[in-house]
């Protein structure tokens, strides 16, 4: 939303008692598991001959070795008990519960499953529900919205169509002034995967370079998780919250659209994270609505 929303909710349960956790950079000189690879076989055609993609990234391990399921669970875990309560983060929370979320939530990143969203999409398809966002709407802004206490906030959803390249995000109010009136935002994007804008003569210079340049490398990695989103339109029902939202509509627009990129740095079947163009954090689960 910029809210990209570019995100079954899964059951938290009792926290396990986190085991001790490092990172640590590894740097592959050789093929890596398949998980850490790019398939020869992708949206942008074979790699030219002789040249095979070696990225350098963050493994998390444990005394016993890279960290297995379990303990990607209980990281997961932490996270969902830790975002709750902070209403998204929309007006605000305080540094070190920040902190705490942003923590965990690279530790998610650096055990992503899905390295290459862009080439398997149809895993994002569907509905989300948003968790946790850095956007924040604060002081005055908050005050010419009405979110201080006539107008409440109610979930924010996305629902990603892959095949026709489109994401609708939904935002929902309840205006206490007007019967308890309940309305939405609606936000209709569409996007592509950033990979397909690059020139294959520009990616044929990046894989030459990936093996000297550590930039190259983080480029490569990065291109393969970020789509371009373009805003398509908006609109706000009922009429009647429209006429709340009339006089401020641009300034509420400025904050749910989500022109730009977004980097799928987390997906698996019930979270979604990703990264925007403006430093954003979206932390979203699947939704059945």
């Amino acid at each position: 939303m910029a809210a990209k929303l570019l995100q079954p909710p899964f059951q938290a349960s009792h926290v396990i008692a986190p085991k001790p956790r490092t990172t640590k950079m590894v740097k592959a000189q050789r093929f890596l598991p398949d998980t850490h690879l790019m398939s020869k076989s992708t949206i942008f055609g074979d790699f030219p001959s002789g040249f095979t993609p070696i990225y350098t990234t963050k493994v998390t391990e444990q005394s016993s070795g890279i960290v297995g399921d379990e303990t990607l669970a209980q990281i997961k875990t932490e996270l969902f008990q830790a975002v709750q309560g902070v209403n998204r983060g929309i007006f605000g929370i305080p540094s070190g519960k920040k902190s705490e979320i942003e923590g965990l939530v690279k530790l998610l990143e650096s055990q992503n499953p899905t390295p290459n969203p862009t080439v398997k999409l149809e895993k994002v398809g569907g509905s989300w529900k948003l968790l946790y966002s850095t956007i924040t709407i604060l002081g005055s802004k908050r005050t010419k919205l009405g979110l201080r206490d006539f107008i409440s906030l109610g979930d924010f959803l996305q629902i990603i169509d892959v095949a026709k390249g489109k994401a609708v995000n939904v935002i929902k109010f309840s205006a206490k002034g007007l019967n308890l009136l309940n309305g939405q935002l609606t936000v209709e994007a569409s996007f592509k995967i950033a990979l397909k804008s690059v020139k294959s003569s520009l990616l044929c210079f990046f894989f030459f370079f990936q093996l000297i340049i550590p930039r190259t490398k983080l480029f490569l990695f990065n291109i393969l998780q970020r789509v371009e989103i373009n805003y398509d339109k908006s609109s706000i029902t009922p009429a009647q919250l429209m006429n709340v939202f009339r006089k401020n509509y641009e300034l509420l627009l400025g904050i749910f659209n989500p022109q730009g990129w977004l980097e799928l740095t987390y997906v698996d079947d019930d979270i979604r994270i990703g990264r925007d163009d403006k430093g954003n954090i979206f932390i979203l689960e699947r939704s059945r609505e």
